[in-house]
């Protein structure tokens, strides 16, 4: 991570975090060509839904499409209600065609993951060095690799008697849930939290803080 973006991120605070005051970005984006963003999303669409309705009011980036590997998944569903091109991408195409890589890199400034379940092959975080984020329903390094998402995640929190939990947003390397930690957000626990329950807070803390720490990371401050 470049040392503008961590400063940036360092200087954030759960209480007082820069979400509630958007003035900086009104001049950086002025100086900016806008950034296009392709989401990768694997099932329900909520985060991906969530960024791009984000995106759509303050223009300061473009959720150019998604691309889905479940043809049966709702975020279809989701971006036809917004307005925003979403497409089956078959495994083979992102594992084994270098055409799919060409015209990805023509399309996308920015690679979001939200909810995408395939591993992310070498090729492409070569191609988008730090461009590519992701958001994990837990406090990495704990709950991470293989098998780990979703109420998998929530599942093992409970089990272990956690006291608190939250999410991590990071850089995608060649390894699950392994690259750099960008931002993290916390939650307490109660011991009478159900795995749904705690489902239902990393909800809460995705919906408020992805999209503004992916706009962090496009257009970090003092930049």
């Amino acid at each position: 991570m470049s040392s503008k973006i961590k400063i940036f991120f360092d200087s954030l605070s759960l209480e007082s975090i820069f979400v509630n005051n958007y003035s900086f970005f009104c001049n950086v984006r002025r100086r900016y060509f806008m950034k296009k963003i392709v989401i990768f999303a694997s099932g329900s669409g909520t985060n991906a839904a969530n960024i791009i309705k984000y995106f759509q009011k303050t223009k300061t980036a473009l959720v150019a499409k998604v691309l889905c590997n479940n043809e049966q998944a709702k975020v279809f569903e989701r971006c036809k209600k917004l307005n925003t091109n979403c497409l089956h991408l078959k495994k083979e195409e992102l594992f084994s065609s270098e055409e799919f890589l060409s015209t990805l890199k023509k399309e996308a400034d920015y690679i979001i993951l939200a909810g995408f379940l395939l591993k992310i092959p070498e090729k492409l975080v070569k191609a988008f060095p730090n461009k590519i984020i992701n958001i994990h329903p837990a406090l990495l390094p704990k709950y991470g690799g293989k098998g780990m998402y979703g109420m998998n995640v929530h599942k093992a929190v409970k089990e272990n008697n956690e006291t608190e939990t939250g999410i991590t947003i990071h850089f995608v390397n060649e390894n699950y849930d392994e690259g750099a930690i960008i931002f993290q957000a916390k939650t307490k626990l109660e011991t009478t939290d159900s795995p749904d329950r705690i489902a239902e807070k990393i909800h809460e803390l995705e919906q408020r803080y992805f999209p503004r720490i992916i706009e962090g990371v496009i257009y970090p401050i003092n930049e």
